[in-house]
Order: C-alpha cells, then sequence, then structure tokens
C-alpha cells in the first residue's frame, strides 16, 4: 500500500515549525541534522538545520519537513499547498483549529457551510496553508 505524506520545507525554523506541529497533533517525532549525516558540502551554518523530520501522530498520519540548506534554492517559487484535514465532529478537528490559528492568520473562519459541514481555512504562524472540514455528528437513530 503507497501512503501520501506531506513534507514541508522551511528555511531554518524546521525544528521550531515540527515541535509545533507536534504540540497540535501529538505522536512522535524524529529530528535529524545535515551535521549528524556529515552531509557533503554543508555550511557550518548548515550544520544544525534540520535535513529530515517525521512525525507520526496517534490518528494515523504523517507530517515531514526539513530545511532548505543554503546551498539550494529557498521554498517558494509559485508552488503552493494546502493540507486538509477533515473528519467527523469529536472535538480533535477543533482542537487543531484553535491550535493551528493560534499566532496564525484565519483566512476563512470556521464556520457552517453551506453543505452542512463546518468549513474554515487559516496560514499557520510557518506559512503552511490548512483547511478543515469537520462533519456534523449523525442523529441517532432511534
Amino acid at each position: 500500500m503507497a501512503l501520501l505524506n506531506p513534507y514541508l520545507s522551511f528555511s531554518g525554523n524546521a525544528r521550531e515549525a515540527m515541535e509545533f506541529y507536534k504540540s497540535v497533533f501529538g505522536g512522535e517525532l524524529t529530528l535529524s541534522t545535515f551535521g549528524e549525516f556529515q552531509m557533503p558540502g554543508i555550511t557550518p551554518e548548515d550544520v544544525d538545520k534540520v535535513m529530515h523530520s517525521q512525525l507520526t501522530t496517534a490518528s494515523g498520519f504523517t507530517l515531514m519537513g526539513s530545511d532548505t540548506p543554503s546551498s539550494m534554492p529557498q521554498p517558494g517559487g509559485g508552488s503552493s499547498i494546502t493540507i486538509s484535514l477533515s473528519g467527523p465532529e469529536d472535538g480533535e478537528l477543533r482542537g487543531y483549529w484553535d491550535k493551528l490559528s493560534d499566532g496564525g492568520q484565519v483566512t476563512l473562519p470556521l464556520a457552517q457551510a453551506p453543505w452542512g459541514d463546518w468549513f474554515g481555512q487559516l496560514v499557520d504562524r510557518f506559512g503552511t496553508s490548512w483547511m478543515l472540514d469537520i462533519t456534523p455528528e449523525a442523529p441517532a437513530e432511534g
């Protein structure tokens, strides 16, 4: 089975960003620096930058990221991504919304959408775009 995992690029603050995402989602975070792997051509300013990080959550998703070394072009250049989180109303997604929006910019407030779900969009403090779609609880059959 193939897996699709978002891989985020940062300009020197990958450690801070990935630790923030761990505080949002929980789970296990591993980090490796360029210096730990003695990557050829790495400058002294890049030694402590994150070469690879991986956050694996109890909810079953994985988020990866790294810093861009100074010898490579910085992220951007017209490439964009939005990470979508969706699921049933159980408090988990609203908790993610609250934490991700702290210090970020809400671009579309979390509100009931015409299709019945609760939907919102934001850009977190690290510049990552997120959208959340929360499906209301189904009425109990009785």
